[in-house]
C-alpha cells in the first residue's frame, strides 16, 4: 500500500515516522518545508501540494489542527480530492468536529473515495514510540483493510462505530484530559502550600486513588518547570469548544467542562494562545507567588 501523509507537526511527525519505519511506502506534504524534509531524512517521499500526495497514494492520512485546515487541505485547490482515485481512503487523524467530517466524507463519497477517521491519544511521547492508542471509526470492511496501517502507527487499536464515533470518542478523551490537567495543578498547590515535599507528594498521588494518566505525565513536566508537552492553550480551547457544542447538542450539563474552558480561557490571556496548555498549571503559580518546582523530573516526556 502507497500512503501518503499530510500534516507534520508534533504528533503527524511521530505518526508517519512510524509508517516509515514499517515499511510502508510513504509521499508526505507539510507547509513547513522543514517538517516536510525531516521525513524526508528518514526516507519517505516529499510532495509540494497535498494533490499530489493524493495522487501517489492507495490511502492519505491527515493529521491537522483545526476543521478548517483539514476542509481546505481535502476540498480545497490542489486539495486531496483533486488526486485521489476512486477505491482510494482518506483517512482523518485530526481532532474534528464530528459533523464537518461527514461532511467532508460526502464529498469524498461522490468521487468513489472512502473515509474513515482514526484521531489517536495518548500523547506526542507515546507517538514517538509507536505506542499511543488509535481510535476507528467508519465502515468495517474499509477499516479492517487499513489495519496493518493503524497497528504501525499505534499499540493499542479500537474500532467504536460509524464515521463520527471516533471524533466524539477523542473529544471526550481529551476533555477528561483537560478537567484533570486543573485538578492536578490545584492539588500539587495544596501539597506546595502544606508543606509538603513535592517530588514525594507526586510519587503518593501516583499510588493514590486520585492518579490519572495526566498527573502520572504531564505533572511531571509542571514539577520540572518545562511545561513542555507539545500541545498548546489554542489546541485545548478548540477541543473543549468541541465538547461544549457536543454538551448542547445532546442535552448533558458540562458544569466541569465549563469551568475547565474558563480556566484555559484565563491561561490563554496570561500567556498566548501558543503556550502549553501544561502551563494552565502556572496560573496559581503566579496568583500565589508560589513555584511548584521538584528535583528529579524530566524536562520533557520519554
Amino acid at each position: 500500500m502507497n500512503v501518503g501523509f499530510v500534516g507534520l507537526g508534533h504528533l503527524g511527525h511521530h505518526l508517519a515516522a512510524s509508517l516509515v519505519r514499517a515499511d510502508f511506502t510513504l509521499t508526505v506534504h507539510d507547509r513547513s518545508p522543514v517538517a516536510a524534509a525531516a521525513l524526508g531524512a528518514l526516507g519517505a517521499r516529499v510532495a509540494l501540494t497535498p494533490r499530489e500526495v493524493a495522487e501517489a497514494s492507495d490511502a492519505v492520512v491527515t493529521c491537522l489542527p483545526s476543521p478548517a485546515v483539514v476542509a481546505e487541505v481535502v476540498a480545497g485547490p490542489d486539495g486531496l480530492l483533486e488526486g485521489l482515485r476512486p477505491g482510494t481512503t482518506w483517512i482523518d487523524s485530526s481532532t474534528n468536529d464530528m459533523h464537518e467530517l461527514r461532511r467532508l466524507a460526502a464529498l469524498a463519497a461522490a468521487q468513489g473515495v472512502h473515509t474513515l477517521e482514526a484521531p489517536v491519544t495518548g500523547g506526542v511521547h507515546l507517538a514517538a514510540t509507536g505506542e499511543i492508542t488509535v481510535i476507528v471509526g467508519g465502515d468495517e470492511e474499509v477499516a479492517d483493510a487499513h489495519w496493518a496501517l493503524f497497528g504501525a502507527m499505534g499499540r493499542a487499536v479500537f474500532r467504536v462505530g460509524p464515521l463520527g464515533a471516533a471524533s466524539a470518542l477523542k473529544v471526550i478523551t481529551n476533555l477528561l484530559a483537560f478537567i484533570h490537567l486543573a485538578a492536578d495543578g490545584e492539588a500539587l498547590m495544596l501539597a506546595r502550600r502544606a508543606g509538603l515535599d513535592l517530588g514525594q507528594a507526586w510519587e503518593v498521588i501516583r499510588a493514590s486513588s486520585g492518579t490519572s494518566f495526566v498527573h502520572e505525565t504531564e505533572g511531571q513536566l509542571i514539577l520540572n518547570g518545562s511545561y513542555d508537552i507539545a500541545f498548546t492553550m489554542d489546541l485545548a480551547l478548540k477541543d473543549l469548544g468541541f465538547a461544549m457544542n457536543f454538551g448542547k447538542e445532546f442535552g448533558v450539563p458540562l458544569d466541569l467542562a465549563s469551568m475547565t474552558q474558563q480556566t484555559f480561557m484565563k491561561g490563554k490571556a496570561a500567556y498566548g494562545g501558543q503556550a502549553q496548555s501544561t502551563q494552565i498549571a502556572k496560573l496559581l503559580e503566579d496568583v500565589l507567588d508560589t513555584d511548584l518546582r521538584a528535583a528529579g523530573f524530566p524536562a520533557r516526556l520519554e
